[in-house]
């Protein structure tokens, strides 16, 4: 059984790469919009980001009395904020939501706008600051009282006066290529998130992660993050992936590739990689491909074709041990449907939405509907536990 979850775009939404045609502002209206429709189709959670966007906190708690049952997949960086407080936040919205948060550590990121939260750690410390933080973290969320001095990190007497809703902790979600990244992964985190990259290396890395928990007496969950571009045919779904790259120049791709290519992150230097900026050579496995990297920084490409192909490569990755696939599309309201749509039937979902069919035509409805799985109506059902 598998999870899917979707993002939402606090940055703001876009139908074209590169160009303001067909943008839209993240407004709170849309944003909600988008996660009422997340949570309707049946997904199981939803990835809000951090960085220079709207507060990740702020639009999760909001977002909390218009939804139902979806699993905010909260991002925040250590570096910019102390595991006590980081502790009281995560468990005060575990328990208005009623046990609906899940926690994204990010730690690696763009030197440039680490600098504008203030933070000038070098690559390796700020892991060396992460690993101080969730050992404070992991303790407090136990019940501890903790008296700590790190490198980094220092507290005393800390501890979490009230409880969270999951036991022993809402799941902690952690991302990072480089070996400082797995080995604080191996040592802290629930679940492993990698972008999309080739079977064979998200195979290594899962390898690799699994060891390293196991010499720490631990176990590991794996996730990967994804765009996906699907389509009732595949030469649909490739005219859609030229398509939201068409209006991108050669002068804005290498804008984009010399500001990666800046970067101390690990995973996005194996990102660049995949395409080194040539537009010529972007499908880089079956069916996964690297267009949207060309400008966009972090996850860099889409699964795209038919329903049976999207989902069949998905089901490749479960295969190496992926259980939760956290996917967007542009634009994200109108991708939201269609992937639940045209791939959701396809999957062993844990939340996975009643199909109604409609096979015989209607006379008296405005609509008729095609008796395939393509074109039911999906109506949600609550989620397995």
């Amino acid at each position: 059984m598998v999870d899917v979850f979707w993002y939402l775009p606090t940055q703001g939404d876009e139908r074209y790469l590169g160009t303001k045609i067909g943008r839209r502002e993240a407004t709170y209206p849309y944003m909600s919009q988008i996660a009422q429709a997340v949570d309707q189709l049946g997904y199981g959670g939803m990835l809000i980001g951090t960085g220079q966007k709207q507060d990740t906190w702020i639009v999760a708690a909001s977002l909390i009395p218009v939804t139902q049952r979806l699993r905010f997949l909260v991002a925040f960086r250590p570096s910019i904020m102390s595991p006590s407080l980081s502790a009281r936040m995560a468990a005060t919205f575990d328990q208005i939501s009623q046990g609906r948060i899940i926690l994204n550590v990010v730690t690696g990121g763009d030197a440039e706008e680490l600098a504008k939260d203030g933070v000038f750690l070098s690559h390796d410390e700020r892991y060396e600051l992460t690993d101080e933080f969730l050992t404070i973290w992991r303790s407090l969320m136990h019940g501890e009282e903790v008296h700590f001095s790190g490198r980094h990190v220092k507290v005393e007497g800390a501890k979490l006066q009230f409880s969270p809703v999951q036991k022993p902790h809402p799941t902690l979600y952690f991302g990072g290529s480089s070996d400082a990244a797995i080995e604080v992964a191996a040592k802290h985190t629930d679940v492993y998130l990698t972008w999309g990259e080739p079977p064979q290396q998200v195979a290594e890395k899962i390898a690799k992660v699994r060891r390293l928990a196991t010499e720490h007496g631990r176990t590991v969950r794996f996730g990967i993050r994804l765009h996906v571009i699907v389509r009732e045919t595949t030469q649909q779904a490739w005219d859609a992936a030229n398509d939201l790259i068409k209006y991108l120049d050669e002068k804005t791709i290498t804008a984009a590739q010399q500001k990666f290519g800046r970067s101390q992150s690990e995973g996005q230097r194996r990102m660049v990689e995949l395409h080194k900026g040539n537009r010529e050579q972007l499908e880089i496995s079956p069916n996964l491909w690297s267009g949207i990297g060309l400008v966009r920084g972090g996850a860099g490409t889409a699964l795209v074709g038919n329903p049976d192909t999207v989902a069949a490569r998905m089901l490749e990755y479960t295969d190496l041990g992926i259980d939760t696939f956290v996917l967007s599309g542009y634009p994200s309201l109108e991708e939201a449907y269609r992937v639940a749509e045209l791939v959701f039937p396809r999957l062993p979902l844990n939340s996975l939405p009643t199909v109604k069919s409609q096979s015989e035509f209607d006379p008296y409805n405005e609509f008729a509907s095609a008796s395939n799985s393509t074109s039911n109506l999906l109506q949600p059902q609550p989620t397995a536990s």
